[in-house]
């Protein structure tokens, strides 16, 4: 598992505020990955790009070491943290999801990513993934689900 290998370099860290405890907050991004990264394009996408997990979710609720493509959860800590591992012929991978309490009614949603891109081919798709800006719009566009999710 990625998790138990050498620390991955970073990549980046995005965050959004949400109008919701972190318990509300915790069901709308399990919720939101189920959806969103359990669908039948991502596991196609996940088988070609040959990925160690290519499982829909079958585990629900999800928990550590259930499956979505292209992804395991690692760690599984109930409102407060959720880590993503993976790989496949470009990449090694993880993103870990991490909610803060930061007032009545409200939390931080950060998801944290880091990754390697060994060899050309790999520097070729952290091109395509990474420095297209791709990358970034899936994290903010998952986030502000997850935030709109919440809210219920």
């Amino acid at each position: 598992m990625v998790a138990a290998e050498e620390a991955l370099p970073f990549i980046d860290r995005h965050s959004v505020e949400v109008d919701a405890d972190p318990a509300a907050t915790w069901e709308a991004l399990q919720s939101v990955l189920t959806r969103s990264l359990g669908s039948k394009s991502s596991g196609l996408v996940a088988r070609g790009l040959g990925c160690m997990d290519t499982a829909g979710p079958g585990d629900r609720p999800l928990s550590e070491g259930s499956t979505l493509p292209g992804f395991r959860i690692a760690t599984f800590r109930p409102s407060s943290e959720l880590t993503l591992v993976g790989r496949h012929r470009f990449s090694r991978y993880e993103m870990v999801f991490g909610l803060i309490p930061t007032g009545p009614g409200r939390t931080e949603l950060s998801v944290e990513t880091r990754a390697a891109f060994p060899g050309l081919k790999g520097s070729l798709y952290r091109g395509l993934v990474i420095g297209s800006g791709a990358h970034v719009l899936v994290n903010r566009r998952l986030l502000d689900a997850v935030r709109q999710g919440a809210l219920g």
